[in-house]
């Protein structure tokens, strides 16, 4: 059975507009301190007009609350949340963010995103700029061929798993993620195959759009697909500082200049 193409939420660009970024797949955690700093210097620095998040900016969310109260990881003065929380509430001030649910953190809600003055980027969604229609999405949702993972998706998207999740208390929730993540681990180290985007899928979602390219994470494999038909698919790096070499990578596009309209791949120093 064909899967029904999603409604797309549209986004156009103000006038003003010069330069966009398109970021995903951080993961950050209280125990990667080299990636936080590394995007933490990439948003102090960002000339962009806007900054979008396309999913998993963290590791794990487990509600909102957990920006309000001590971590047992990261150090009670100054926790690892609230970092997070003051580097986004400090980019905001200079420029546009966005943030887009990703597979990790689909539980970040807007108390969170509100104090944080970053705004909600329903997936997928269309962007108008540069005299082109771009489709954003993180990915996961065309990921057809990881069944088991589409199962657990479609589980824990439902309203009535939220909420009886975010009923638990904040100890437990982390508990629960820990071990979610576990498992997650120790399916990589198992060798498994995951299953890529679905191009079928994906040339659907870009006509019905009415979009030519489309801009990705989730997969962590950055790439450019042609999709036929004049149709691209193009797929965000995810981050990880400590790597050898490091991966800090932004998709950034122009409005003007010799770039206008181009996606280019910029490896942040």
């Amino acid at each position: 059975m064909t899967p029904t193409v999603p409604r797309f939420a549209e986004l156009t660009a103000p006038a003003d507009w010069r330069t966009v970024d398109f970021i995903s797949d951080l993961h950050l955690q209280a125990s990667d301190p080299a990636t936080l700093a590394a995007w933490q210097r990439y948003m102090q620095g960002a000339a962009a007009s806007a900054v979008f998040i396309l999913g998993d900016l963290f590791e794990v969310w487990v509600g909102d609350d957990a920006a309000l109260a001590p971590s047992p990881d990261s150090d009670a003065a100054y926790r690892f949340e609230a970092r997070c929380a003051d580097v986004l509430r400090e980019a905001a001030q200079r420029l546009r963010v966005y943030f887009m649910h990703g597979n990790r953190d689909f539980l970040v809600g807007t108390q969170f995103l509100g104090s944080c003055h970053t705004e909600l980027l329903i997936d997928p969604t269309v962007l108008t700029f540069a005299g082109q229609r771009w489709l954003l999405t993180h990915g996961d949702a065309l990921c057809l061929d990881d069944v088991d993972y589409m199962a657990f998706r479609r589980q824990v998207r439902s309203a009535s798993w939220q909420y009886e999740f975010l009923a638990k208390s904040l100890v437990e929730r982390r508990s629960i993620a820990r071990g979610l993540r576990e498992q997650s681990e120790a399916r990589k180290r198992s060798g498994v195959s995951y299953g890529d985007v679905d191009g079928p899928a994906a040339r659907r979602w870009l006509q019905a759009a009415r979009a030519t390219t489309l801009i990705h994470g989730h997969t962590h494999r950055p790439a450019d697909h042609d999709l036929g038909a004049g149709l691209t698919r193009v797929v965000l790096s995810d981050w990880d500082a400590a790597a050898t070499p490091p991966r800090t990578e932004v998709l950034r596009l122009a409005a003007a200049g010799p770039f206008a309209g181009r996606l280019q791949r910029v490896v942040l120093g």
